[in-house]
Order: C-alpha cells, then structure tokens, then sequence
C-alpha cells in the first residue's frame, strides 16, 4: 500500500481493480488491526483544524505598524508623567485589539460550520463483518455500506449495486441528483438521494474533495485595501512627526534651550502628533454604517468591508439561489399526442410523486392551472425514476374507472416506447437537440389506455428561471461601473443561456480549461489569469475553481466582491474584498462573509 491517500483525480482515472491493489483492500474490507495502523498513518477522517490559545490570538493585536505606534505614544505618556494621556491611549489600544479579536473569532465559525456538513456514522465491513463507526475512524481501503439518506462520510469508490443518485450540492451548488453507477467516484459531504452500493473509502479527512474546501477556507483571506491604506497613512503619520520633531530639537539646541526641557518638549510633541485615536474613530465611524445598512437587512460581519464595498470594481455571483431562482420551472411545451399544454402537463402529473418530493415532479404538478383535476384520478400503482429505466410510471383510474398507464423520462427512452412515424421521430429529436443546446432539461411524456400501445403525448423543457429582480439589478450595477461575472456548476450551454438572458455575456469558460489538472488554483499562468480577467462568466467549477477565479482577479488588480449560498462557495467568499452570502444561505457561507443578507432581493 502506498503511504498516502489517493486524490480524487487519480481515484477517478484508474479502475476499481487497480484501486484496490494500491491500496492493498479486499471486497471482505480491512481488519482491525490493519485499520488501526492506516488511522496511524493517515490520521482520524475529521476536518482538523489548528487551534491557537484565544489568549496568544488577543495578544497578538497588539503586535503590528498601528498598535506599535499605539504602544510608543503610551510609553512617551508614561515616562513625561500625563497619567489622563496614557489612560485614554491604552483604552484606546484595548478597544482597537478588541474590535480585532472578535472579527476574528467570528471568521474562524467558517470551518465550524463546514464540520456539521459531515457524517457522523458509517457502516462498514471489518474482518469481514459490517459493524457501525463514526466516521472519524474510517481509513482508506475502507469497504462501507451507502444507501438513502447517508451524507457520504469520505471520497470514495462505487464498487457493486446497481446505482446511486446523489445530491453533490455541497461540492457544486446544484441541487439536482447526480445519478452514479460502478466505478464512479462519489465526494465526501455529498448525501445519497436514492439506491444502495458497496464503496470503497480512496481518502479521507482535509485529502477529500470536501476537505480540500476546509483548507481553502483556512487559507482564504488577506489585509484589506483599506487596511493596507490606513497602515500607509499611519506610517508616513510617524515618519513626518519624527522628521519635524528632530528639526525643532535641533533649532532649539541652536538657541540654547536647557537638555531636559527639549526632552520633554520632544515627548510632548511626538505624543501629540501620532494619531493614536486613529484606529478608533474608523472603527466607530464604520460601525455607525454597518448599523445603517442592519436596517436594510444587511448584516456586516467585517467593519472594514463597508470601505471595500465602495471600491468594487467585478462582483463574481454563485447562479443558483442568487441569479437565480434556484426552482425548477416547466418552459416550453412541445405537443405531439396531447390536444394542448395542460393536458401534457395533467399526463406529466399523473406519473409522479408529490409527496416524494422531487425537484421534476414538484415543478410538474406546479405547472398545472387546477390542481384539482388530479382529484379525478387514482394512482395505483408506482414506479420512481431510477438510472437504468430512465423514466418514472404510474398505473391509474379516471372518474369512469378506466386503466390509463403513463410515464414521463428521458426522452429517447420514451420515443422508444412508443409507435411512431419516422417523420414524428426525427422532429421529436430535433426538438430535444434544439433545448438541451439552450441549457434546457427535457422530459418525453406517454400514456396507454386499457393495455393499448404507448402514445407518444409530448415533451416538457424545464429549466431555472432568473429572478425577477436579477436583469434590472445587473444593469444598474454596469451603471456604476461594475461588472457581473456568473460562477456556476452547470454545464456550459445552461450557463450560457442564463448569461444571455439576464445582459451578462456569452464568453463562458469551462473551470477545466482555464485550471489544468495539477495546477494550483492560487498560482496560474499569466495566460489562465487573462482568461478569466475575459470571461463573462464560468461553468462546472468546484469550490477551489471559485477560490482561484477570485485569487486570479484580485492579482490583476480588481477590488473583487462574490455573492453566493453554498457550502461549495465559503472559500470563495472568505477569499473575496467583500464576500456577501444572500438570503437563505449556508452556516458555512454566512460565516466565511463579510456582509450577509437577510432578506431576499
């Protein structure tokens, strides 16, 4: 076995059988004892994090260019004897570690909040028995038990079971299942919506997919231009006091002013001129608006943000949940079999699953003008949507008691199903063609009525539709010299269509183009960082693309400010000038931000 965990890249490239020869596991799983020497070698599957004492963390802000200037006006108060001088400046100098320490302490909830996206059991097979454990105990070459409803506690491998359908929406921010099958790897973090399989555990802890989000969170951040601003002003401050203060001790020397009377006077002076209530008065006077914007639902978390805000130049924005609705709704019907839209709709219906809950079948059912119709119909029998079949069916009776089967699915597995003419074929095709190129999910429809051959009723597009308020924000933020860049898990021509339709662009870049495998997203080439600096926005990207997009743009010298929800977004948002969670997000995403939102719009 090779002394480390397997990327998740590589874990995906190579077989099953090669994965199980490299790191040394069986289809029997581990032993006891084998596992306890891996934990050894590889540590507990948890996010570890390294905690410094909040003592040594206070203490440290008073160690810096404005604390130090802070600090030299204190002692100058104290040795010529101004006890209200030097009581005023070392409160001031409390306050100002305060205010830093708690803005910290809050920013390190980010990690927290990710540790409660993770499992806390699994079932896993140890000398050959399947026996309960927390997670933290899992090691790679581990052989465990996925099925409905698990949040998948490390990166692994599917071995055996027919498929998976899994909620990947921690990684990328899209909340439609993923549909996984042997061989395929499934990400820590992510929750199985629907099946059973063997997986074989390929890393684990900060080495998952998810772990590397934990890091990035650690990592993210940097001082603030304002901050950098201020340390500036701060220091050509003290330079300037101390020129002219040598200048005057020199000219009194000349007229022959006593030693010690130049020494006090040289105290004096210098104590007067550093601007020791500096820190103090941006800090209140930041307070003052963060208190301001509170009552317009905007929360700030980072005082100095406030001052970013004014000065952002691009504002990267998560799609799902922020520019869009993050709600599938029907678009375009196409009719074939059915006499208009609704009856369509009413078939589509009658092949699902209300209370199951699926994003498809509850955008179905919304999209029927009277709900009450569906009380004309029992449904007898169902069969859910499951990767292999591709489609769902339902067996019910109408008001006169008569059979009627439908089904709704992919649709070239229901054009299959049905006796069409070639003509009928060929346009059905196109059409699914024409909106998958626009970014649209498709649906074929069919019924049967009293054992009868299927008839091919139509085909549903469903997509995500904008917020209503999305076009006319984006417009007034190109007003003000912003520009909107889309970030986005989706596929390229969903990103695209999207784009067009809220002003944005249509120069979308697929992440795996501009981040080539092993490069580190924080350090890309000149002709990766222009890329992005071009693009109007980006597609399938993982929560390090996000993170590397930032990092890019704030190198070319933009005040960058990222708006999102997600898990897969609190790097990116730590990382930004201002991060900005929105109504509705994630523990993670609020703690990593510097402003969140607690009101939609």
């Amino acid at each position: 076995m090779d002394n480390h965990n397997i990327s998740p890249e590589e874990a995906q490239r190579i077989s099953v059988a090669e994965l199980m020869q490299k790191l040394a596991a069986t289809a029997d799983g581990l032993s006891s004892a084998e596992a306890s020497k891996r934990r050894e070698a590889y540590g507990p599957n948890e996010l570890a994090e390294k905690k410094a004492s909040p003592l040594v963390k206070f203490l440290s802000y008073f160690w810096g260019p404005i604390p130090w200037m802070i600090e030299a006006a204190a002692i100058l108060s104290l040795i010529v004897r101004d006890w209200d001088d030097f009581t005023i400046i070392m409160l001031l100098l409390v306050f100002n570690a305060s205010i830093g320490f708690w803005q910290e302490f809050k920013a390190a909830n980010a990690l927290e909040a990710l540790k409660k996206q993770l499992a806390l059991n699994a079932r896993v097979r140890r000398d050959g028995k399947w026996t309960d454990i927390a997670t933290r105990e899992l090691v790679p070459g581990d052989v465990i038990r996925l099925r409905l409803g698990d949040i998948i506690p490390a990166d692994v491998k599917l071995l055996e079971g027919d498929f998976l359908s899994v909620d990947q929406s921690a990684l990328t921010g899209e909340s439609l299942p993923v549909n996984l099958k042997v061989g395929d790897l499934a990400y820590s973090g992510s929750v199985a919506k629907q099946g059973e399989m063997l997986a074989l555990v390929t890393s684990t802890g900060l080495n998952t997919f998810f772990g590397r989000t934990a890091s990035l969170v650690q990592a993210a951040g940097a001082p603030s231009h304002f901050q950098k601003a201020v340390l500036q002003i701060g220091d050509y401050l003290i330079y300037l006091s101390l020129g002219l203060v040598a200048v005057l001790m020199l000219v009194q020397l000349e007229r022959g002013a006593p030693f010690l009377e130049l020494i006090e006077f040289a105290l004096i002076l210098t104590v007067a001129s550093i601007p020791v209530a500096m820190p103090a008065v941006l800090s209140v006077t930041m307070a003052v608006g963060a208190m301001a914007l509170s009552k317009m639902q905007a929360v700030v978390s980072r005082l100095e943000s406030i001052e970013e805000m004014a000065g952002i130049d691009i504002l990267c924005s998560d799609k799902t949940g922020t520019l869009t609705q993050n709600r599938l709704s029907l678009g375009d019907c196409v009719l074939f079999g059915a006499k208009d839209e609704q009856e369509l709709i009413l078939y589509s219906s009658l092949a699902s699953k209300e209370e199951d809950q699926d994003p498809i079948e509850l955008a179905v059912i919304a999209g029927l003008q009277d709900r009450s119709v569906l009380d004309n119909y029992t449904q007898t029998r169902f069969v859910p949507f499951d990767p292999i079949h591709k489609r769902t069916e339902s067996l019910v009776k109408d008001a006169q008691n008569q059979t009627v089967k439908v089904t709704k699915g992919a649709p070239q597995v229901i054009i299959g199903l049905c006796q069409m003419a070639p003509d009928d074929i060929t346009r059905a095709q196109q059409v699914v063609v024409d909106l998958a190129v626009k970014g649209y999910r498709t649906l074929g429809v069919a019924c049967a009525r009293d054992e009868g051959p299927w008839q091919f009723m139509g085909i549903l597009s469903l997509f995500d539709p904008p917020r209503e308020d999305s076009a006319a924000t984006i417009a007034n933020a190109k007003h003000h010299g912003i520009k909107i860049k889309m970030v986005t898990g989706d596929n390229v021509a969903i990103a695209r269509e999207v784009s067009q339709q809220l002003g944005l662009g249509g120069n979308i870049q697929p992440a795996d183009q501009i981040f080539k495998q092993g490069v580190d997203v924080g350090h890309l080439s000149p002709e990766a960082e222009q890329e992005i600096e071009q693009a109007d926005g980006y597609a399938q990207v993982f929560p390090e693309h996000k993170y590397g997009i930032v990092k890019a743009l704030q190198a070319a010298g933009h005040i960058v400010g990222m708006t999102g929800d997600g898990v897969n977004d609190a790097p990116a948002i730590k990382q930004a000038d201002v991060g900005i969670a929105v109504s509705g997000a994630t523990d993670a995403a609020r703690a990593a931000a510097a402003l969140v939102l607690t009101a939609p719009g």
